[in-house]
């Protein structure tokens, strides 16, 4: 029985659920009979005092079960006939709820509002990011009819970018009734009298919880692989190595690949549970090896696909050891007996600075696992110079115990120094961390033009009204009285600044009232959604859709409204720099002058001038856009021009340890055109290219698209047949040959590559591309010099990469072949040249990309 039955059979027979007592004994019955799990003390205070009708902050560590309290809270709501909310930081773990919370309550009664999609957005739970939250709280003061709001991990109320969403529901709300919840909030004793006020709500707070399974800490003078061999030989894994630093974590996991982590038989058992998983080749390859060795890694660089893969191996206790970063925190269930920091310092995007105690209790907590271990244990390394000099001192100190030294006193080390602005910490540093509680959490609030809208667009209304909101929102905030004064001014700014532009409109009502107005529709949602998404629909009515760079540039103008994938833009840069440094080295420019033209290169940012323009003629007009930033740059368009697939791309630009974060912004990219571009805008040319990109993130790692689409058209049953599949049985292959017309893109693609290769007489990258069984390096140079005896270049503009320079035989294809034709474009016109293969259907559907083998280049034969 679920707790949905529970509330139907309520309301069939209108008794059971009339009191908060029996509230509460239905709820613990269910518990026990549905998950066999026995309220802890803690989850009883917290849930009996939800029942009860008060506000609850449960500050308990992890592995307490705050996520149980959060479905009693829910049922609690719902047996009142009211409406709840679920709130988390990001997307991924909201879906997962959702899920979760259709399981226990039935679909009918759950919804979802991400910036993605909408579903069944009036059901009497739903489920949101605090930002969506905030933004429905800030057009309605009841949010449409919430009463109850659970915010899990409010310690992200300290964020300094997102933290005013987690204050905004507090300001605002004060007919709801709230559970705030994370392991990590400090002393929150003003929080909760403050709450108690604006709520009149009495507000409990649970905290001090006895973790169930206790931690130990330790710090180590030793490296990295001397401690883990200590805790596989004590029994104390799966150990878990934070670093805060993808690079330095999979650097980490290398060199403990040369220790015996698993003997024959889990080397075995792991092979067999990974079954007939593809690993590509990069990172791919490293990651299949270490694996196979009991050694995992996790970090937001990886592909989705090969994160799933470490956490379920080490969900079924295969992994003993796993090095990654301190991201394993938020939303993943991985089962870790030992958490070993591997340094008590990290840099923030600024500078190098210690961690914080919230962040030291956040990583620490990941340690020991309720239901498995009866302990849990959290070991801080010390630097790595001074592990070296406390290895000197000790061989020092042997040898003259020893005698070696002829009975002469040993002869003082010399101790290495730490690096020039090392940051510098000690077993006293981890003292200190431990005996901290985390800090207080610092009020992030702030006032945007989307804020001021959002209070003025509710529909007219009295001028006092929007100010009462905006004051409580400035006034009421948790920010120090000369923060409050500033966010005053800025409201004011903002509201003069939509006045002169005719936004809002003042007038009086025959009463001598005076209103408010938006003389302009708000888009449904408007702050919910991808801001810029309206100027974007602005700017591609400026192109000319005639234009042979038209697709190219609708393009261009979607990625600039997306966030900067910042892996990639620096890869871009370094490489633009190189080739500008070449340049000016061979133009015979002075060093000094190319250091100052240097400083001008930067990554491409195609329609700059054009957009920038437009953005200043369009914030005159939608003067909210100013809270965000328009970013030209160049991915997508960079790998049709250079007719990269996706691992050229992160071969060119050497992001192998990123690759996940590539994959993450071609799937944006991806959406944003899907979603934004409206079909009369959409010419073939940008059809075919959709297509491609869409396929070749599905080629790559279907999971974000499956998710965005799951999102769109949830199935409960097919995200739980998914999610619970056994590793050693693969998701299903996706044909590459399936969507043709994404694979013919992909073709052309493979052989402009070649094109470009040829025009540039770079034989050796022939070659490469060729594989040892293709054409070769002298047969191309041969045929070429043919070629360059006849025409002086290869063209390889927009028009050398025209569709109809590829003829394709399909006749062949019951024999798993196709034959093709690529011409080259000569400056002549005469297009009597060209390449000449097969295409490998067999083995295209193998590798997920086009296979193709050169047969012959040279003049055509009629």
């Amino acid at each position: 029985m679920h707790l949905g039955t529970i509330l139907d059979d309520a309301r069939a027979t209108g008794v059971g659920l009339a009191e908060p007592d029996d509230v509460f004994a239905a709820f613990e019955e269910w518990a026990w009979e549905a998950k066999a799990l026995r309220l802890y003390p803690a989850q009883e205070e917290a849930v009996l005092g939800i029942a009860l009708g008060s506000n609850v902050i449960l500050a308990t560590p992890t592995g307490t079960g705050k996520s149980l309290v959060a479905l009693g809270a829910h049922f609690t709501a719902l047996a009142a006939g009211e409406r709840t909310v679920y709130t988390a930081p990001i997307k991924a773990l909201v879906s997962e709820k959702f899920f979760d919370l259709v399981d226990v309550f039935g679909a009918e009664r759950v919804g979802m509002v991400t910036g993605d999609t909408s579903i069944n957005p009036d059901a009497p739970i739903l489920c949101c990011t605090a930002e969506i939250l905030a933004n429905l709280a800030i057009r309605d003061r009841d949010a449409g009819g919430i009463t109850q709001v659970v915010m899990d991990e409010f310690h992200f109320y300290a964020e300094p970018d997102r933290g005013w969403a987690w204050q905004v529901p507090l300001l605002l709300m004060g007919r709801a009734q709230f559970l705030l919840m994370s392991a990590t909030l400090g002393d929150v004793t003003e929080l909760a009298d403050d709450l108690s006020r604006r709520t009149g709500r009495d507000t409990a707070l649970v905290t001090g919880v006895e973790r169930p399974v206790p931690l130990h800490f330790a710090y180590e003078v030793s490296p990295a692989h001397e401690v883990v061999e200590t805790l596989l030989a004590d029994r104390q894994t799966p150990a878990y190595l934070v670093h805060f630093n993808q690079s330095h974590a999979v650097e980490q996991a290398q060199a403990l690949a040369s220790i015996k982590i698993v003997d024959r038989a889990g080397r075995d058992e792991i092979a067999a549970a990974i079954g007939e998983f593809k690993f590509s080749t990069g990172f791919g390859s490293t990651l299949s090896r270490l694996v196979r060795s009991g050694i995992g890694v996790h970090h937001a660089g990886m592909l989705p696909r090969y994160r799933r893969l470490v956490e379920q191996l080490a969900q079924r206790g295969l992994l003993r050891v796993i090095c990654g970063t301190d991201t394993l925190g938020v939303g993943i269930n991985v089962p870790i007996r030992t958490v070993v920091i591997t340094a008590l310092t990290k840099f923030d995007g600024e500078k190098m600075r210690r961690l914080s105690a919230r962040e030291f209790h956040q990583i620490a907590g990941r340690a020991g696992r309720a239901g498995y271990d009866t302990e849990g244990d959290v070991i801080a390394l010390a630097p790595e110079h001074e592990i070296e000099n406390a290895k000197a001192v000790a061989k020092a100190e042997a040898k003259a115990a020893g005698g070696k030294n002829g009975g002469k006193k040993a002869k003082p080390v010399r101790k290495k120094a730490p690096p020039q602005g090392f940051i510098a910490w000690s077993e006293a540093t981890l003292e200190k961390l431990v005996a901290s509680q985390p800090e207080p959490l610092v009020s992030r609030m702030r006032v945007t033009h989307a804020m001021v809208l959002g209070v003025i667009g509710r529909g007219e209304q009295r001028e006092g009204e929007a100010l009462e909101t905006m004051r409580t929102l400035v006034f009421d905030s948790h920010e120090p009285r000369e923060v409050q004064f500033a966010h005053a001014r800025t409201a004011i700014d903002i509201f003069r600044t939509l006045r002169r532009g005719g936004i809002v409109e003042v007038h009086e009502d025959p009463r001598g009232h005076r209103l408010l107005r938006l003389t302009i529709e708000l888009q449904a949602n408007f702050a919910l959604n991808q801001p810029l998404s309206p100027f974007a629909l602005a700017a591609i009515e400026l192109l000319d859709p005639e234009s042979d760079t038209y697709a190219l540039d609708v393009i261009s103008i979607i990625e600039a409204t997306l966030e900067h994938p910042r892996a990639i833009l620096r890869a871009q840069e370094h490489q633009a720099r190189g080739e500008a440094v070449a340049a000016m080295k061979a133009e015979g420019i002075e060093y000094d002058e190319r250091m100052e033209l240097l400083e001008a290169v930067t990554y491409p940012q195609p329609l700059q001038e054009l957009l920038g323009e437009a953005f200043t003629e369009y914030l005159k007009e939608v003067p909210w856009a100013r809270d965000y930033e328009l970013r030209p740059k160049s991915v997508v368009r960079d790998m049709i021009e250079r007719a990269f697939g996706f691992r050229d791309l992160v071969s060119f630009y050497q992001l192998g340890r990123s690759e996940g974060g590539v994959l993450r912004y071609l799937s944006d990219a991806y959406r944003a055109i899907e979603r934004t571009v409206p079909e009369q805008a959409k010419s073939p040319e940008l059809e075919e290219l959709t297509d491609w990109l869409g396929e070749l993130v599905r080629q790559v790692d279907s999971s974000l698209i499956d998710e965005w689409e799951e999102l769109a058209h949830p199935d409960p049953e097919e995200h739980r047949a998914r999610h619970d599949r056994p590793i050693d049985v693969p998701p299903p292959a996706r044909s590459v040959l399936g969507n043709e017309r994404a694979f013919l893109v992909m073709l052309r693609n493979a052989l402009f590559r070649r094109v470009q290769a040829a025009s540039f007489e770079r034989y050796a990258e022939l070659a490469a591309l060729d594989g040892p069984q293709g054409f070769g390096e002298e047969r191309w140079r041969d045929a070429l010099a043919g070629y360059f005896t006849e025409y002086d270049d290869i063209r390889v503009d927009g028009d050398a990469r025209a569709a109809r320079l590829l003829e394709i035989d399909r006749s062949p294809a019951a024999s798993g072949e196709w034959r093709f034709r690529q011409v080259l474009l000569d400056p002549a016109g005469d297009r009597d040249w060209g390449i000449e293969g097969i295409v490998d259907l067999a083995e295209s559907e193998e590798l997920g990309e086009p296979v193709v083998r050169v047969e012959r280049v040279g003049p055509f034969r009629d």
